[in-house]
């Protein structure tokens, strides 16, 4: 192989890359799966090593990684993240909450069509601080996971007419593994956060 020539990031294949001068893929596939890849990559350790990890349908019902019904209260149908990750069932991946401390903050219809906070969600970003914060698989909202006591999951009407959903225990969220802006990948205490959100 000359100097010059390039080939695919992924795979490294045995095809130099030619087509344009800025590939940096062989194929479609090689793209795809190099972009999943990295989404996955941003998923929280914190996370990744509880095995409480569903797959879920477009209707966001759990299921088990042989594609039966799973159930966000009985660990008997949960996975390991490797399984959930392995696993073609359903349209994607979900992780259980439990009541052992892991929380997420659900807000729905939060960016703004060009990817940036609406005010009222800039707002709850900056009280959440440094924790991991994705995209949810809809485009449109942000999960924010983190630590906090949460008993019983809530939907909470605000000021401005938004909802704000906090959850705990007894339920799985359909996680998209992308982070939002810089957003770290490890959870930090949002108790001061939840706190605020439940008063």
């Amino acid at each position: 192989m000359r100097k010059t020539e390039r080939l695919c990031e992924r795979c490294g294949g045995d095809m130099p890359l030619t087509a344009r001068a800025d590939a940096r893929f062989c194929s479609t596939r090689c793209r795809v799966a190099s972009h999943r890849a990295a989404k996955v990559d941003a998923i929280p350790d914190e996370l990744r090593t509880r095995d409480r990890w569903v797959r879920h349908s477009a209707t966001k019902v759990p299921l088990t990684t042989a594609g039966k019904a799973a159930s966000s209260t009985d660990p008997r149908t949960w996975s390991s993240y490797r399984e959930a990750s392995a696993s073609a069932v359903g349209v994607g991946r979900g992780f259980v909450l439990n009541g052992d401390g892991v929380v997420c903050v659900d807000l729905d219809h939060a960016l703004n069509a060009d990817g940036t906070p609406k005010p009222w969600a800039a707002e709850i970003l900056r009280q959440a601080g440094a924790t991991y914060v994705e995209i949810s698989a809809s485009g449109e909202g942000l999960h924010i996971f983190g630590y906090a006591d949460v008993r019983q999951g809530r939907r909470i009407r605000r000021e401005g007419g938004y909802a704000v959903e906090v959850y705990g225990d007894g339920r799985f969220i359909a996680l998209t593994g992308q982070r939002f802006q810089s957003a770290p990948s490890t959870l930090a205490d949002i108790s001061a956060l939840v706190a605020d959100l439940t008063a």
